[in-house]
């Protein structure tokens, strides 16, 4: 990592900056919580995964000196500089110091359920110990000291560096292991996933997708959750959401048209879905134009 971002990190010492806006208002799918850089020699740093609320959200935490210890699922990993840990809560893990060890690192706190699940699913291939490229380490760095210099005052401005953030790690884990070519399996899982988005009215239930692919039911999910971080039911539903929220906005469509042709054929299982999704009745998504902020 360079200097000209190593540096003004260090620069007066540990330090941390709570990203404090109203969630209610501001329903984002990715957001971050705070961001920091700290240097631990007591063995009092200590966090479980299980004792830190029920409310999902991922933490990034990147070595630069010392080590840290990291229990994930009963494996236990030495976190050395280069290393960049990657954790979702809740979830049964620890990371801690070891007595008479000192620690350098730089995090950023991210919650929403795109940061969530692209999180899950970078876990799910490459584990919580990541081996990033220089320059992903020292985007991310600039992610993390942008925000603990105060670039995240307004909720688009701070989605934007969260999100910059959380594609860093996507391009470089996933970008460069999750290729079609790698398994027969994936490019018909592929071709699926663009079938999904193109068809959204029509039925798009697991055995019907997974026949399309010539996979059997299990294989087929488990490589589908695998490529998007998702099951196959997830991400039709979070599509359908997508399209009906797109359609709130830019058109007149009626609210049972747009939710035909979403895919729902019972306008009140739409109206609950979308209020589970985006916090709002269809009616008030439109009238606020929240869609906007979102893109």
């Amino acid at each position: 990592m360079g200097d000209f971002v190593l540096s003004p990190l260090r620069a007066g010492g540990p330090r941390m900056r709570n990203v404090s806006l109203p969630r209610g208002r501001h329903p984002l799918h990715t957001m971050p919580a705070s961001a920091g850089y700290d240097l631990v020699e007591s063995p009092s740093y200590n966090w479980d995964g299980r004792q830190r609320g029920d409310t999902p959200f991922t933490v990034v935490q990147h070595t630069l000196s010392g080590c840290g210890n990291l229990i994930h699922d009963g494996r236990h990993y030495c976190l050395d500089p280069g290393t960049t840990m990657l954790v979702t809560i809740p979830h049964s893990h620890r990371y801690w110091l070891e007595p008479g060890d000192r620690w350098e690192f730089f995090w950023i706190v991210m919650y929403g359920q795109e940061a969530v699940r692209i999180n899950q699913s970078i876990i799910s291939v490459a584990g919580p110990v990541l081996h990033l490229t220089e320059k992903a380490v020292t985007q991310l760095a600039q992610c993390c000291l942008a925000l603990i210099q105060g670039d995240g005052e307004t909720a688009g401005r701070a989605s934007a560096v969260a999100y910059t953030a959380m594609m860093v790690l996507y391009d470089d884990i996933l970008g460069t292991r999750l290729e079609p070519a790698d398994d027969p399996g994936r490019s018909a899982i592929a071709a699926a996933a663009a079938f999904i988005r193109d068809h959204l009215d029509k039925d798009l239930s697991v055995p019907v997708l997974a026949r399309m692919t010539g996979l059997s039911r299990a294989h087929f999910t488990r490589v589908f959750a695998t490529l998007f971080g998702s099951t196959p039911g997830e991400y039709v539903l979070e599509q359908r959401m997508l399209r009906a929220a797109r359609l709130l906005e830019s058109s007149n469509l009626s609210i049972k048209a747009i939710s035909t042709t979403s895919g729902f054929h019972d306008a009140n299982y739409f109206a609950k879905a979308f209020r589970r999704t985006f916090g709002v009745s269809p009616t008030e998504f439109r009238t606020t134009g929240m869609y906007a902020t979102r893109r």
